[in-house]
């Protein structure tokens, strides 16, 4: 008998002027009913569904609701050229599919939580580390 497996995530983050945005996403996924009895593979399939749920959430957030173009702090300042979108998705799918924990690693090297908030000359850079990590994964030397 399958079961049904409900997932839902939400996000509210503070914005300047004590604004803010806040984004949520609920899935549901039918599974095979016999995932009762392996655990396991059951939370796998939960942790699947729940990143999906996550990173959906996060891409929405690092939108500004008019347009669909990523913001960036420091576009509104003018102090450098921010992140492209197609940097912040490329950002996003690269850290999902290497299953880094993006925000853990933008507040290190960073001290930002979003890849919007990156500068253009810091987003080719974490892309191009990020990409160099994954073609050495697995290669000894």
């Amino acid at each position: 008998m399958p079961m049904q497996l409900n997932i839902g995530f939400s996000e509210k983050k503070g914005q300047p002027d004590f604004g803010s945005i806040g984004a949520s996403v609920n899935l549901q996924l039918e599974l095979e009913g016999s995932l009762v009895n392996d655990p396991s593979r059951l939370r796998d399939s939960i942790r699947r569904l729940f990143g999906e749920a996550r990173n959906a959430v996060e891409e929405e957030l690092a939108r500004d609701g008019t347009n669909g173009h990523a913001e960036n702090p420091a576009a509104r300042n003018g102090s450098q050229r921010p992140a492209t979108a197609a940097q912040v998705k490329a950002i996003h799918a690269i850290s999902r599919r290497q299953r880094i924990d993006l925000p853990a690693l933008l507040g290190d090297r960073f001290g930002c939580s979003q890849p919007d908030e990156l500068t253009l000359q810091d987003a080719s850079k974490l892309i191009d580390n990020l990409n160099g990590a994954s073609q050495n994964v697995g290669v000894r030397r």
